[in-house]
C-alpha cells in the first residue's frame, strides 16, 4: 500500500494518539526529564523521509502456528517477555506478546541514539577526528557505551533525540532514555518503539550507514559467537543488550521466505541466567527463521 506525503502529518497523529492510550502514566515518568532540556543541536533538523507506514494484517503469516512454539519458548515466564516480529514491507505480524509494554531495554537504548543521530547529522560530519559514521558503527557493533553516550551529548541530549525520533514515529511516551548507552535502569522502551525506529531506518538516505553498525549472528561484534552455523548466520543483523537481569535483541532478519523482517525481543528477569534468556531469545529468532508461509 503506498500513501502520498499529503497523508503522512495526519498518519503522524493518528498513530500518536493511538499509541497514547497504551500507558497514560507513563507520560508523567517522563516529565522530570523534559523539564530538564539538552542544549539544542547544532543541524539544520530532522530529515524529512517517507516511510510506507504498516498494514498491521496477519493473513499469509502462519502467526496462528508460530505463536503457541514461541509462547512455549517464554513459558513460565511470559510476562517477563515483550516480543513483536513483523514483516517489514506491509507490517504483517508475524509474532507479538506484550509489544506496547515498558522494558529496560539496556544497549538496544543505541537504536535510539545512533538513529537520532544519523537523522541530526550527516555521516561525513566530523566528532572530533572521526566521521559520524565510524561513531555509529563503533557505538553498535561494539556496543561501545563511551561513545553512545558521547553521541547523545553531540545532538544535543535526550529532547534533541526525542525530537527527532518523533519525526520518525515514535511517540514520546513509548520510551524514556536518559543516556545514549543503555547504562541505566531509568531507560525504558516498548517491542513497539524499536520495531518503528528500524522499521523508518530502513527508508532514510542512511539507511545502509545504519544496517551496516549492526552485528551480524554468527560473524560480527557481539553476535560474533552466537547462532553460528544456523540459518540465521549472516542474515540477522541486530542489536544485543545486556544488563543483570536483562537480555535484548533487536533488528532485521533476512527470510527466505518473508523477505526482510524487523523484530524486537525485551526480556526483563532477575530470576533466570543470562544465558538462559540469550538462549531463549535465540531460540525464538531461530523459529522464526525457519518459518514458512501458510499454504
Amino acid at each position: 500500500m503506498r500513501l502520498t506525503r499529503s497523508l503522512l502529518p495526519t498518519l503522524a497523529i493518528v498513530a500518536t494518539t493511538s499509541l497514547t492510550v497504551i500507558n497514560p502514566s507513563f507520560g508523567n515518568n517522563l516529565r522530570p526529564l523534559l523539564n530538564n532540556p539538552e542544549p539544542a543541536p547544532v543541524s539544520d533538523g530532522p530529515i524529512e523521509i517517507f516511510v510506507p507506514p504498516p498494514e498491521n494484517n496477519t493473513s499469509g503469516s502462519c502467526s496462528a502456528l508460530i505463536t503457541p512454539v514461541i509462547d512455549n519458548i517464554i513459558s513460565p515466564y511470559q510476562k517477563h517477555w515483550g516480543v513483536l516480529v513483523e514483516k517489514l514491507d506491509d507490517g504483517t505480524v508475524l509474532y507479538s506478546h506484550n509489544a506496547d509494554r515498558h522494558f529496560i531495554p539496556a544497549s538496544n537504548n543505541k537504536i535510539f541514539t545512533t538513529a537520532a543521530a544519523l537523522q541530526l547529522k550527516t555521516p561525513q560530519s566530523k566528532i572530533g577526528s572521526k566521521s559520524l559514521q565510524s561513531w555509529v558503527n563503533v557505538t553498535n557493533v561494539r556496543s561501545n557505551n563511551y561513545y553512545a553516550d558521547t553521541l547523545l551529548r553531540h545532538i544535543g541530549g535526550q529532547q534533541a533525540a526525542q525530537s527527532a525520533l518523533g519525526k520518525l514515529g515514535v511517540p514520546p511516551n513509548a520510551f524514556r532514555q536518559v543516556d545514549g548507552s543503555g547504562l541505566s535502569r531509568r531507560n525504558v522502551a516498548t517491542p513497539r518503539s524499536l520495531v518503528t525506529i528500524l522499521r523508518a531506518m530502513y527508508y532514510t538516505p542512511n539507511r545502509d550507514v545504519f544496517y551496516s553498525s549492526l552485528p551480524v549472528a554468527g560473524v560480527t561484534g557481539t553476535l560474533r559467537n552466537r547462532m553460528k552455523g544456523t540459518p540465521a548466520q549472516g542474515t540477522v543483523s541486530a542489536k544485543t543488550g545486556t544488563l543483570r537481569g536483562v537480555r535484548a535483541l533487536s533488528g532485521y532478519m533476512k527470510h527466505p521466505h518473508f523477505g526482510m523482517v524487523v523484530f524486537s525481543i525485551l526480556v526483563n528477569n532477575p530470576n533466570v541466567s543470562g544465558s538462559s534468556m540469550i538462549s531463549s531469545i535465540d531460540k525464538i529468532v531461530l523459529q522464526l527463521s525457519s518459518t514458512r508461509p501458510c499454504d
